[in-house]
């Protein structure tokens, strides 16, 4: 039955009973009798179909209880009680449904957002063509106003794009050639040409999308206990109610004990609360992958973060290069040219300062190699060309002479990272990188050690020295440092082992496993997609501003879900034990049932507008302090 036919169903039966009132005062008794009963059948029927329908799938529902109270009231000629009892249920679940698609109103919203037609410019002509049509490498046109259709590469033009439906952020991001852009976003003044790289169910909106209604549909463990309680609870208070009436003979006080024991606001207590919560996150760039993960989110002790992408923001720079076999520049474009077969971050940064320079970038690399937790290495130009850590002078069996250990140890104890370039089996340079720590980083882990986070903890393959500075800058409590995969999932183990509820942070490709392996995993938006496929939760603007809200969020939550509960719960033991006083009546009862189911989703709808007010990061994302560098050229 849709929320419209509720709607119908309670305001006819809801005029109804106002005519039965009116012909009652008039003293026209039999009238008013008769439109009592044909209100009680107008509400009733469908109440007694749903329960029917129930009972066919072998679920016991409280449309059950309140088919048998209203048939068992017409029997013994409670008219009254029939009509007001299944106007109030079924006025009831209307306000309910009402309510509950506001609380989805976030899902709806983003779907309207979805862009149903764009302008396309092929063979030298625009076209404008459903979104469906569009196809990898089509050029996208999108002026003032229009929002964007695929996910894609600036290739020339220049606007303001408003990227809040992706990443929560409402302040417009400038966009020029190179720039990356996602379906779904505006653009709010300019003109840009995109080139098409995902297209229709493969673009980001179109996934974040799927994974709401995902989200939305799951469950947590309090869901799934409650629907087994209902099936239980369900059978048991017909059976309560069979043994009232033969102890009492009272058929009234029987069917008025039914009907109390109504557990309504019981049921959708945890739903509306989860349903209100996931709505939230999503409308402010967190989406997490249903109730189960919000819910252990909330019960998160420790934080665990990756650190290059992660609490840097992943755009490092190259600080020094220092010759040794080889002039600088020469080592710079052999190993750009190797790094381009590379997605690591450093690798790109490697490439984009030989771009920068005008150096050769050209070569095309060959029997390129990735050397675990060490680097990578190829053929440049007939060249033999290897590039990386400590690790891969170790595996090539090279050693470090004296003061170019000593220079390296210099580097990154002001917080560089220190990458080595092999050339022809000899040490040619050594590429000093530094990244920049997010300037919101420090605030926000301050704002979740507040809200109740007890450890932070940072593993990196990064050297120890950069580490430390990073996580002393911070307020990190554990750092671990010059690690490969398999090492941060051992110590995500090791945690979880010990009793602690993990929260991995990561962006890479390297951090999947480790965020796999904990309580919660936790994507940065601009990770990867191997990363944001396994995380439960993913930060669509790549700001920790947003890991507090997602905490606070899941911890209010779960706190909404305790206090509906309760509210549930105390409304009908009160109602029960007012029933046996003689205190309590059917239709008030059922009065005071439905307004209990109200207040619940009232509580709850409070989700919907939820801020951490107490988080500090949120005012200084807006003005952060100056960025720090841990080194610039």
């Amino acid at each position: 039955m849709s929320g419209l036919s509720k709607a119908r169903i309670a305001g006819i039966t809801g005029a109804l009973l106002i005519l039965a009132l009116l012909l009652h005062l008039s003293g026209q008794q039999l009238a008013g009798s008769i439109t009592l009963f044909v209100s009680a059948l107008i509400a009733g029927v469908p109440i007694a179909i749903k329960a029917w329908q129930a009972l066919k799938a072998k679920a016991f529902s409280i449309d059950l209880l309140v088919t048998i109270a209203v048939v068992g009231a017409l029997i013994i000629g409670e008219y009254v009680e029939a009509a007001v009892v299944s106007f109030l249920f079924i006025f009831g679940a209307w306000l309910e449904a009402r309510t509950l698609e506001k609380t989805r109103r976030s899902l709806k919203d983003l779907v309207d957002l979805a862009p149903q037609e764009a302008q396309v410019l092929r063979d030298g002509e625009t076209l404008t063509l459903p979104v469906e049509e569009i196809i990898e490498n089509d050029h996208v046109m999108v002026q003032s106003g229009g929002r964007i259709a695929v996910d894609g590469t600036v290739f020339s033009g220049r606007a303001l794009i408003n990227e809040a439906a992706i990443t929560g952020e409402p302040v417009p991001a400038s966009k020029s050639a190179g720039d990356t852009v996602y379906s779904g976003t505006l653009v709010d003044s300019g003109y840009i040409d995109v080139v098409a790289e995902k297209v229709g169910e493969d673009t980001t909106f179109a996934q974040i999308i799927e994974l709401v209604e995902e989200a939305q549909e799951t469950k947590t463990k309090a869901q799934r206990f409650l629907d087994k309680f209902a099936n239980i609870y369900t059978p048991a208070i017909v059976v309560l109610a069979v043994l009232v009436l033969i102890v009492t003979g009272d058929v009234e006080f029987a069917l008025t004990f039914l009907v109390i024991a109504c557990p309504g606001a019981l049921v959708i207590s945890t739903p509306v609360s989860m349903v209100a919560g996931l709505g939230n996150g999503a409308r402010h760039g967190v989406l997490v992958k249903g109730g189960d993960a919000l819910e252990r989110l909330s019960k998160t002790d420790t934080v665990v973060f990756d650190k290059t992408g992660t609490l840097t923001v992943g755009r490092p720079q190259i600080t020094a290069i220092e010759p040794v076999a080889y002039d600088a520049g020469t080592v710079l474009s052999l190993a750009a040219q190797l790094e381009l077969a590379s997605e690591h971050p450093l690798g790109r940064t490697i490439a984009a300062e030989a771009q920068s320079r005008g150096l050769d970038t050209g070569g095309t690399p060959r029997d390129v190699e990735v050397i675990k937790g060490g680097g990578i290495r190829g053929r440049v130009e007939g060249t033999q060309v290897a590039v990386g850590s400590a690790r891969l002078l170790a595996a090539a069996g090279i050693g470090l002479a004296p003061q170019y250990a000593r220079y390296a140890e210099a580097r990154e104890r002001i917080g560089n990272t220190v990458v080595y370039v092999v050339i022809n089996g000899k040490l040619s340079g050594i590429i000093s990188i530094a990244d920049q720590v997010r300037p919101e980083a420090a605030t926000a882990i301050a704002a979740l050690r507040k809200q109740g986070v007890k450890q932070f903890h940072m593993l990196t393959r990064d050297n120890r020295h950069t580490a430390r500075l990073v996580a002393d800058q911070l307020g990190i409590d554990q750092v671990e440092a010059e690690l490969l995969p398999a090492d941060k999932v051992r110590i995500v183990t090791d945690l979880k082992g010990s009793g602690h509820r993990v929260a991995m942070v990561g962006d890479g490709i390297n951090d999947a496993p480790a965020i796999a392996t904990a309580d919660v995993g936790i994507a940065m938006g601009a990770g990867t997609d191997i990363s944001i496929e396994t995380a439960d939760v993913i930060l669509m603007s790549d700001r920790f501003d947003q890991l507090v809200h997602a905490y606070t969020l899941a911890k209010a939550t779960v706190r909404n879900m305790l206090q509906n509960t309760f509210i549930a719960i105390a409304t009908v033991v009160l109602l029960l034990t007012g029933v046996l006083l003689g205190q309590v009546f059917m239709s008030t009862g059922m009065l005071v049932h439905e307004v209990s189911v109200l207040v619940v989703i009232l509580n709850a709808v409070r989700l919907v507008r939820h801020r951490a007010k107490e988080n500090p990061a949120a005012t200084t994302a807006t003005t952060p302090a100056p960025a720090r560098t841990i080194e610039t050229v």
